[in-house]
């Protein structure tokens, strides 16, 4: 059982913002920016691929809604709704969640956002098609 699960079973306390019959909106404790909010399913599905659509679309819906709620309650000026999908992309409990983050000017945070260049438009389409391919099959 995943600290997630633990939480919708109520076996270690979290500060839940939002439940309804499906999802669960709670505060992370280990917040990026003060108000850090985490949205996950009551049924565990791992990875995003393999999620089905009508509860990533629940999801989303609940993330707007924080969102707002991030906008109107705490003043944010903006929003980040992320989610990270396995190890490598830092994903720590293998339950799909995502992360609304309120934003602040001046609030501090920054990504390490470091766009690259592709090395030619050839290899631009070469990965367009793979993907298109992944797509298709």
């Amino acid at each position: 059982m995943n600290i997630f699960e633990k939480i919708i079973s109520r076996e270690i306390p979290a500060t839940i913002i939002y439940e309804d019959e499906d999802t669960l909106a709670f505060m992370d404790i280990g917040p990026i920016i003060k108000g850090h909010t985490l949205v996950i399913p009551k049924i565990c599905y791992d990875p995003v691929t393999e999620t089905p659509d009508d509860v990533l679309a629940k999801l989303m819906q609940i993330c707007k809604r924080v969102a707002a709620a991030q906008i109107k309650g705490l003043g944010a000026d903006g929003v980040n709704i992320i989610q990270n999908n396995g190890a490598s992309a830092g994903q720590v409990v293998p339950h799909i969640h995502f992360h609304v983050i309120p934003r602040f000017e001046g609030d501090g945070h920054h990504w390490n956002w470091a766009a690259k260049k592709y090395e030619s438009p050839a290899g631009v389409e070469n990965l367009a098609v793979k993907i298109r391919e992944g797509l298709a099959g």
